[in-house]
């Protein structure tokens, strides 16, 4: 799938936002990717997703993976198909006291190959929060996954990040706002509450 193809998935839905919005991350940014708008749509994460494995499979080779385990929220829903794309399970963590566990009789085996797969990746918080709880819980991560890295592949969640587009999205410390920016209130649309 082409650059243009997978980023009109996101124009046609609303998904690619222009503003001033405060990520999950703490930063600010003039753009915002809010990938459950595109995911509502099932065929549009199902050829996104499709894209995405085939990367997969390029990259780490057919089979790497037992299991994809995504963070929630955001992660849930690429996580769910990405493993259905690739032929394997699919399960997520969820933030328990602020710390990514696994929970509703999700469990791994220990040495399993695991995917963690995200929607985007900013900083690679998120990431590498999740990979800590799969590690934790016994899994060997292979690579990550999402559908957009936003820090155009300078996020290191360290493990290699396989991404279906690669974008160049200028972010912002709080103290140093563009003026533009500073003039908007922020809008924070993300899952997950600052601290």
């Amino acid at each position: 799938m082409k650059e243009e193809e997978i980023l009109s998935h996101f124009r046609e839905t609303n998904a690619l936002l222009e503003g001033h919005f405060l990520l999950s991350s703490g930063l600010h940014s003039d753009r915002y990717l809010q990938c459950a708008k595109v995911l509502m749509y099932p065929d549009r994460a199902a050829a996104l997703c499709r894209a995405l494995a085939d990367k997969v499979d390029a990259t780490l080779g057919e089979k790497a993976a037992d299991i994809v385990v995504a963070p929630a929220m955001g992660g849930i829903i690429v996580g769910y198909e990405l493993a259905r794309q690739l032929g394997v399970p699919g399960i997520f963590t969820e933030r328990e006291n602020g710390v990514f566990t696994l929970r509703r009789g999700f469990a791994l085996e220990p040495g399993t190959r695991v995917i963690m797969s995200e929607d985007i990746v900013t900083t690679g918080k998120s990431s590498r929060e999740c990979i800590e709880a799969i590690r934790g819980a016994g899994g060997e991560v292979v690579g990550a996954t999402c559908l957009i890295d936003r820090s155009n592949g300078s996020a290191d969640v360290g493990v290699p990040l396989i991404s279906l587009l690669k974008m160049d999205v200028k972010t912002y410390e709080a103290d140093k706002l563009p003026s533009e920016l500073a003039a908007t209130p922020a809008i924070k649309p993300g899952s997950r509450n600052l601290k």
